[in-house]
């Protein structure tokens, strides 16, 4: 799949069905994007701290994302690009969590623009320095 020939909507899309099974139950975490040229060029899911007691882990299995919620916030990212303005490279965090034993989920969402401008050197180049004896008009005896 070309995902360069995509509007970024479709993009963000198919990042959230790739995730779909790995948010349903997720408590809280981040999806991450990272986008170049209004591509996305790779997404995870960064989940957050599993919950350890007494040296036990923590296994409710309980107060996770339902496949409804998730659905949900599929649509909720596909929706906040609207808020995104004038960037074609950066990354989108979406901050979620459930709250457990309430049935209700929040999200936070964060774009993050970014510009590699080691890619600019060639188009600005700088005038070379004059030597000091060349701004005098003193010839440095150096044909080069």
């Amino acid at each position: 799949m070309n995902l360069d020939a995509m509007p970024l909507a479709r993009q963000v899309d198919f990042v959230f069905r790739q995730l779909e099974e790995e948010l349903t139950n997720a408590v809280g975490g981040t999806v991450h994007i990272h986008i170049r040229n209004n591509a996305v060029g790779k997404f995870g899911l960064r989940h957050n701290p599993i919950e350890t007691s007494n040296g036990k882990l923590e296994q409710d299995g309980e107060g996770g994302m339902t496949p409804t919620q998730v659905q949900a916030f599929r649509k909720l990212a596909i929706d906040a690009l609207k808020l995104r303005r004038n960037w074609t490279h950066g990354e989108i965090m979406y901050d979620f969590a459930v709250r457990q034993h309430a049935g209700t989920w929040s999200a936070s969402i964060c774009y993050e623009s970014n510009y590699n401008t080691a890619n600019w050197s060639y188009r600005y180049q700088q005038p070379k320095p004059q030597m000091l004896r060349e701004k005098n008009g003193e010839h440095t005896g150096f044909d080069f």
